[in-house]
């Protein structure tokens, strides 16, 4: 018998969690159901599973704390849920690790929808460009590492798979909504704020590199070039 994806979901409402076990059982998930924060690392031990969605007000300990605590064992998909919908949460969720952000109230079948999404970008990921080098620049999916001359540059997650993807399509222009596309996977509600953000991080972290910048394309959006071999 094949064996069926596990995804863990962690919410203190127990309406969401049966309503969620429901939808993803009927997919052909398998579900581990966890209501406590302090509870919610010792059941992704127990469970190993391939996605989390996680709620981020929870007795115990909250979601973000919960979140570095799992972007520091692993780099499975995570879904933040929640009732905050301001665009700085939805920001900070991501800049944590957070693989998508959906907020309450919303629709079963959204959510399940974003699960697949994640999943899908999660395992197209080829196994051969997860590492990349330009001159003395090294970004590594394998263990979300990059190297500086040989000095390891603490990052964000989302701004390492950034930098990844624009470093692996050298000279190549990308739109914002390309970008958010295949680095978070999904529309970010229709703000494309956010990738000006990481760019600006991107530029102020490393400053002026002779072998390589991130050019503006006034108009379309940005593109990785290669200034010296």
């Amino acid at each position: 018998m094949e064996e069926k994806d596990t995804v863990l979901i962690v919410d203190d409402d127990k309406h969401i969690l049966q309503i969620l076990k429901l939808y993803l059982q009927k997919e052909g998930f398998e579900t581990a159901l966890c209501e406590r924060g302090d509870e919610a690392t010792a059941a992704f031990d127990a469970c190993s599973p391939r996605l989390v969605i996680l709620d981020v007000m929870l007795p115990g300990k909250d979601g973000w704390e919960i979140l570095r605590e799992l972007r520091s064992i692993s780099s499975v998909p995570v879904i933040m849920l929640t009732a905050k919908g301001d665009i700085t949460d939805r920001v900070q969720g991501l800049d944590c690790g957070a693989d998508d952000y959906i907020v309450k109230p919303f629709e079963a079948k959204e959510l399940l929808a974003r699960v697949k999404a994640v999943l899908r970008r999660t395992a197209a990921s080829p196994e051969g460009i997860r590492s990349v080098s330009v001159g003395s620049l090294e970004v590594s999916l394998d263990n979300y590492s990059v190297l500086d001359n040989g000095r390891s540059v603490e990052m964000p997650p989302k701004e390492i798979e950034l930098l990844h993807f624009l470093a692996t399509h050298p000279g190549r222009v990308y739109t914002r909504e390309q970008i958010l596309d295949s680095v978070w996977g999904f529309d970010f509600f229709g703000d494309s704020r956010t990738v000006d953000v990481h760019i600006k991080r991107l530029r102020d972290r490393f400053g002026e590199r002779p072998e390589w910048r991130i050019e503006t394309v006034w108009g379309v959006g940005y593109k990785f070039l290669i200034t010296k071999e």
